[in-house]
């Protein structure tokens, strides 16, 4: 059994893709995935399961589209790679405080892939890197460093719309997910 976190994509944000987290714990329990429980109305979904990741994707994406008639790219991680990516993350204090001192909102976040960036992707993201907006890339995780405001980022932009498999959190809502994670993830 595995502990997963599924992390939707584009729901209940302006409006659109409108999904009640409510139904959708009742809906996912019922397919079948264990101790399912969701953090905030932006689709991060905590459950176990036995099957692989990319099992429990399509399972979740078709149990979305059935019961509430949406399309909705799912990523997932599972319970370790998260802890895995809060430990790896390549800014330091120092530059976090630098990059917070004039951005407006957060300015630490993570977009996280369904699958690695191809060389000639990873090429285009990093050209969009700037001195008000950093980007590094590990694994399947892009950290996103903004010194002014991730709206209107070439990077952010690059990402989200060149990839429906990637997602965005920032870093308040990644170490809060990694609050409610079960104890015994090392």
């Amino acid at each position: 059994m595995t502990s997963y976190i599924g992390l939707l994509r584009g729901v209940n944000v302006g409006g659109k893709n409108k999904l009640k987290m409510a139904e959708l714990r009742d809906a996912l329990t019922k397919e079948g995935l264990i101790h399912v429980k969701t953090y905030i109305q932006s689709g991060n979904v905590f459950f176990d399961s036995e099957e692989s990741e990319e099992g429990s994707r399509r399972r979740m994406e078709q149990i979305i589209s059935t019961e509430f008639g949406l399309k909705v790219p799912v990523v997932i991680r599972s319970a370790t790679e998260w802890q895995s990516m809060i430990e790896s993350c390549p800014f330091h204090e120092e530059q976090i405080a630098k990059a917070q001192e004039n951005a407006v909102g957060e300015s630490l976040y993570v977009a996280m892939l369904a699958e690695p960036l191809r060389a000639d992707v990873k090429e285009k993201l990093v050209s969009y890197a700037s001195e008000k907006e950093e980007c590094e890339l590990i694994g399947r995780d892009v950290f996103l460093l903004f010194h002014d405001s991730i709206r209107n980022s070439k990077l952010a932009t690059y990402l989200t719309r060149f990839n429906e498999y990637a997602t965005v959190r920032n870093w308040k809502t990644i170490n809060k997910i990694a609050d409610m994670l079960p104890n015994d993830v090392t």
